[in-house]
């Protein structure tokens, strides 16, 4: 036991961070599971979803550098930025890649419609589409972010 107190106490920024990014995807299953009634693994490390763990992962490690560091230090501020730039992109570009890919995924299924079926190289052709995130989802992320590094003991 002592063993894994010195590693989770290494680097508590880290470590928080991590454990945020953790309880976001598995969230994220469970969530997916209870809408869907079927667990598919792949959501633990897939992106997009609720909530974003990628904004969980961020505001975790804003808190706790704050608790580690003050909100005075310069790291403080570098993890703030990154949070904000973090959280605008899964929202902003993230979310319009996996709009655009719903679109070309819908018009190569009707090329292979239209083509007979004449067109090899597209049948096996799948854009991802769940890529980024609504802005419900951010908040989500954010709360989960927050919580666990509230929540988690720093000495």
């Amino acid at each position: 036991m002592q063993f894994i107190h010195e590693i989770f106490s290494f680097n508590p920024i880290l470590t928080v961070s991590l454990l945020g990014w953790f309880v976001a995807q598995v969230l994220k299953t469970l969530i997916n599971f209870i809408l869907l009634g079927k667990f598919q693994l792949e959501r633990m490390w897939g992106d997009g979803g609720m909530p974003s763990a990628h904004s969980a992962t961020v505001c975790a490690m804003v808190i706790a550098t704050a608790r580690c560091e003050g909100v005075n230090s310069a790291i403080f501020a570098v993890a703030s930025v990154v949070a904000i730039i973090t959280m605008h992109d899964a929202m902003g570009v993230r979310h319009e890649t996996g709009e655009q890919a719903k679109v070309l995924n819908q018009m190569i299924a009707q090329w292979i419609d239209v083509s007979e079926k004449n067109a090899p190289f597209l049948q096996n052709m799948h854009l991802k589409e769940m890529v980024g995130h609504t802005p419900l989802q951010v908040v989500a992320g954010v709360l989960v972010g927050v919580a666990v590094g509230l929540l988690y003991p720093i000495a």
